[in-house]
C-alpha cells in the first residue's frame, strides 16, 4: 500500500460503489481500526505507545491499520524530527467526526458483554470502559 495515499484510499477499492455502509465499513471496518480510533479520541500517542496498549496487535498490523487509517483521513502521521524520530498519531479534525459512531459501538459492546454468559474478564490493557472525551 502506498504510504501516501490520498484521501479515499483508491487502493482498497468500495466493493459496492455508492453505498454508504460499504464506504463506512471501508474506513473503519477492520480489526483494530475502531480501537485505534477510540484510544487516539483520548489523545495523541507514538507508534510503540500504542503497540503497548494493544498487546495482541504486530506491529505489521498497526502499521497496516494506521496508515489505512491515515489515508482516509482519520489519522495524521506527525513526524518530530530527523529520522529516527518518534512518529506521533492523532485524530484530524475529520477523525472526530467518526467519534459518535466509536462510542456507540463502545457502549453496544459494554451491553452485549452483560448479556454474554460466561463473557471473559475485561482486560486492563484492553479496556475501553471510559466514555470518550
Amino acid at each position: 500500500m502506498d504510504k501516501k495515499a490520498p484521501a479515499g484510499n483508491p487502493s482498497r477499492p468500495n466493493p459496492l460503489p455508492g453505498c454508504p455502509m460499504a464506504a463506512a465499513f471501508a474506513a473503519i471496518g477492520g480489526k483494530w481500526k475502531l480501537t485505534l480510533l477510540y484510544w487516539l479520541a483520548h489523545g495523541e500517542s507514538h507508534f510503540a505507545g500504542l503497540r503497548r496498549r494493544g498487546t495482541p496487535i504486530t506491529s505489521k498490523v498497526l502499521a497496516e491499520q494506521l496508515r489505512e487509517l491515515e489515508a482516509d483521513g482519520l489519522v495524521e502521521r506527525v513526524v518530530t524530527g530527523p529520522v529516527p524520530a518518534p512518529v506521533i498519531y492523532r485524530l484530524t479534525p475529520y477523525g472526530t467526526t467518526v467519534l459518535p459512531v466509536v462510542e456507540g459501538v463502545r457502549v453496544w459492546g459494554e451491553a452485549h458483554l452483560r448479556r454474554t454468559p460466561g463473557a471473559p474478564a475485561t482486560n486492563p490493557v484492553m479496556s475501553c470502559a471510559n466514555a470518550i472525551p
